[in-house]
């Protein structure tokens, strides 16, 4: 076992957690890729709505984003990884080590926002300015990343709320004797 990863047994053998710098490697990745998803789906919101202005509609197209987003996540986890968890060798499984069905995919999704909702709240229901608001958003971020290190498995709390973790799925080097 390696010091950035930690190791369960479970029903189908040994699942190693990736470390959190590779999860949250993954996770900035994994934002940079969503541009294009976010990008397009609020180019076709505007198409098929004659949206000419960016806040006109503008609760009807964040519910679609939302929604385009779930439905991207809940596919690809369903298959086992996104395009950014394929180039991070990380897997999602449920706690039995096997890939996930559509309503855990689903669950996953809607407990991950977890990492977004507490700074959104201040912003949107406590009338703190924007500029605390950006602040306090990757604040949060950090605290709750490192909130994995409490997980007896250092998965992070949404995961375990779902019953999902993060498993490391990277090749194994054979060395040539």
């Amino acid at each position: 076992m390696t010091p950035s990863t930690d190791q369960t047994s479970t029903a189908s053998g040994l699942i190693s957690t990736p470390s959190l710098l590779r999860r949250m490697s993954c996770w900035l990745y994994e934002g940079l890729l969503l541009f294009a998803v976010v990008f397009m789906a609020g180019y076709l919101f505007s198409t098929l709505t004659q949206t000419r202005h960016a806040l006109q509609n503008r609760l009807g197209q964040q519910v679609f984003i939302f929604l385009v987003l779930g439905l991207y996540f809940t596919w690809f986890w369903h298959k086992g990884q996104t395009l950014a968890m394929k180039t991070w060798h990380i897997r999602v499984v449920d706690l039995a080590g096997q890939p996930l069905q559509h309503h855990r995919a689903l669950l996953r999704y809607v407990f991950s926002w977890v990492w977004f909702i507490p700074p959104l709240v201040l912003f949107q229901f406590m009338n703190v300015p924007l500029t605390v608001t950006l602040l306090a958003c990757p604040v949060w971020i950090f605290l709750w990343a490192g909130s994995s290190f409490l997980h007896k498995d250092r998965q992070f709390w949404h995961d375990h709320w779902a019953g999902t973790r993060l498993m490391d799925v990277r090749p194994l080097k054979i060395e040539a004797a």
